[in-house]
């Protein structure tokens, strides 16, 4: 059983991540999935600092509920992955998007970037 199984259903989690220009640790709270042994990220638009930050240093740690484990973020690139994980977004949050930024919760849960966090240590 994965360490994010009793996890699943808890709102938000927060992330530390690693400033790509300041080199200092920046903390974010963000809506998340889990699908196995992999915590999913949703970006709210085709830019956010937290996944600029992790695109270029992967090293993430991320905090639930008391809960701390140091993990390795990836772009999603593969769409039959996108789709799954859009999918378990989906079945988790009833949100209907932000018309103040275009976002649409199809959109959302479909099209703009997914990062995926795993090989925990």
């Amino acid at each position: 059983m994965s360490w994010l199984t009793p996890f699943t259903d808890v709102e938000c989690c927060d992330i530390v991540t690693v400033g790509r220009k300041s080199g200092q640790p920046r903390k974010t709270e963000l809506w998340f999935g889990v699908v196995g042994d992999t915590l999913i990220l949703v970006s709210g638009t085709g830019h956010s600092d937290w996944r600029e930050n992790l695109l270029a240093n992967a090293s993430v740690d991320v905090h639930i509920e008391g809960n701390v484990r140091s993990g390795t973020a990836r772009l999603v690139t593969d769409a039959d992955e996108r789709r799954a994980f859009g999918d378990v977004m989906a079945a988790k949050y009833d949100w209907e998007g932000d018309p103040s930024i275009g976002l649409t919760r199809h959109a959302w849960c479909y099209e703009v970037p997914v990062v995926a966090i795993s090989n925990w240590g």
